[in-house]
């Protein structure tokens, strides 16, 4: 077990990261960045890594012993009992585009469980911070999910179209067709938003630990749901596709349809 003193050091640190990542990523906000192509096709900027390596140093001066896992370097110590995940610029194309949805993902783990995490968005001056057994907040503020009666009246998110294949996209098609309206595109700051009421649920696939690790302690928090798209909930051993709902019901809704299109 930790103690809610350990608990205030963890976060004042990640915030600390937050604050580090904010800091280049408005510098470099007016300037395109150079950008290359990942095998998978996805991009990335110096500006990645640079993020990273900064908050990777503050690390090793503070938590030499804790683990971290990051999308731009090989993970260290990635099976110990305390480990940071961290996304740099989540929403590198937006970032590239000058779409100001981007922002930076940081998470703690406990045993493979994500316990604390930040969505932080610098240039819209946005940042959701959630701890497990505490009321998530979004600037400084706690917020709250919304109630949604029924999955037809939901704004459903989903990052991009384009990340469903041929076997997930009869689910897309299902959620589309059961939903109100959608949104695309919105990166992470989509899940900052579910957990602020703006919208009712988010589906996503194609995604990698640090793409939604700081996710659940903040939508739980808020009065939400996410796991993976058979229900489980997210920890270090989750695969790429997620979902969430602010109003659980609606999140029971999302598994039926789920179960009802995928093949099995």
């Amino acid at each position: 077990m930790h103690s809610t003193a350990e608990e205030d050091v963890w976060l004042g640190f990640a915030t600390l990261l937050a604050q580090e990542s904010g800091a280049i990523l408005r510098e470099a906000a007016a300037v395109r960045p150079d950008v290359e192509i990942k095998p998978d096709r996805s991009f990335v900027t110096a500006l990645d890594a640079r993020i990273e390596r900064r908050q990777r140093e503050l690390l090793a001066d503070y938590f030499p012993s804790h683990g971290i896992i990051g999308e731009e370097e090989a993970p260290t110590d990635g099976d110990a009992d305390l480990v940071w995940v961290l996304d740099p610029i989540d929403g590198t194309a937006a970032f590239i585009a000058g779409l100001p949805v981007y922002g930076s993902l940081i998470a703690l783990m406990k045993e493979g469980e994500p316990i604390l995490g930040i969505i932080d968005h610098p240039i819209t001056g946005d940042r959701w911070v959630g701890v497990k057994g505490r009321p998530t907040t979004h600037n400084g503020r706690p917020c709250r999910t919304r109630a949604c009666g029924a999955l037809g009246e939901a704004i459903l998110s989903a990052s991009n179209p384009d990340f469903f294949d041929e076997e997930e996209t009869p689910a897309l098609d299902a959620m589309r067709a059961a939903t109100a309206w959608r949104i695309w595109g919105g990166a992470c700051m989509s899940f900052g938003l579910l957990a602020g009421g703006r919208t009712d649920a988010a589906f996503d696939t194609r995604l990698k630990l640090w793409d939604f690790a700081p996710f659940r302690p903040i939508i739980e928090g808020a009065g939400g749901v996410i796991t993976d798209w058979e229900g489980q909930p997210i920890t270090r051993e989750t695969g790429k596709r997620i979902m969430a709902a602010g109003d659980p019901a609606r999140h029971r809704d999302m598994l039926r349809l789920v179960g009802t299109t995928m093949k099995r």
